[in-house]
């Protein structure tokens, strides 16, 4: 079985390096060739310089020798130096001049080789029986309440029943899809300070009112009615506490 190193490799057309392990029975010829990869430098315009731990240079290989014939030791340094008169130094470390592939959604659908190709076929992840179930019960639910949605007019009094919250009665001021969460909201004016805005949510504006007068719930946890107004007892000085 080969010895092997553990080869540090930096060049001098790319700021970035590498580490690597390499067999010390490889060829420096083979070696460069392997480089190639790495450092994206042809092996014709290669001149290797090997440095210790201590960034002293040792040697400058031979294309004859063996990498062993150099003893070089873990985290030394292998620096590639391009010869090339027309290379430019740093052209690989600019990503906005390499060109970004992209796929539209119907041609990977449509792959055979892709992952999501293997995923559908073995029924895992997003295509497993229960995601599939989880998905096709989530899309119910929203059907639901984008039709109940429709039930409602601006302008409705209304009675807000949200899990682990008091009830709350004010106006319908909005009805539809938000920019903050999927779906269809409504959006009320409360009769009293208990909401968290204005109307508007992280600077887009769907009705205007007091500071948090305003709120915004699903459907499905909203009932138009006869909701006469309560009054539940806030003084002004309360109001600008809140």
């Amino acid at each position: 079985m080969s010895d092997f190193v553990l080869l540090n490799i930096s060049s001098t057309i790319s700021q970035y390096g590498s580490e690597k392990r390499f067999a010390k029975d490889l060829l420096i010829s083979e070696f460069k060739g392997k480089l190639e990869l790495i450092t994206g430098c042809q092996s014709q315009w290669m001149r290797l310089e090997l440095y210790n731990q201590d960034n002293v240079k040792m040697a400058t290989m031979d294309d004859e020798r063996m990498l062993g014939f150099y003893s070089p030791e873990d985290q030394w340094r292998v620096h590639v130096v391009d010869t090339n008169p027309s290379s430019v130094k740093g052209e690989f470390d600019d990503l906005s001049k390499v060109e970004k592939y992209e796929i539209s959604e119907d041609d990977y659908n449509n792959k055979k080789d892709s992952v999501r190709n293997f995923m559908r076929m073995n029924k895992v992840g997003n295509f497993s029986e229960e995601a599939i179930e989880a998905k096709k019960r989530e899309f119910e639910e929203e059907e639901k309440e984008t039709q109940r949605a429709k039930t409602f007019k601006i302008g409705d009094r209304c009675e807000t029943s949200v899990p682990k919250q008091q009830k709350r009665r004010g106006c319908v001021m909005f009805i539809g899809e938000v920019e903050f969460k999927p779906g269809h909201w409504i959006g009320v004016k409360y009769d009293e300070p208990l909401g968290k805005n204005d109307g508007s949510v992280k600077g887009i504006r769907y009705f205007t009112c007091q500071q948090k007068y305003g709120g915004f719930v699903r459907p499905s946890h909203c009932e138009v009615g006869d909701f006469p107004e309560e009054d539940l007892g806030f003084s002004d000085d309360e109001i600008d506490e809140m």
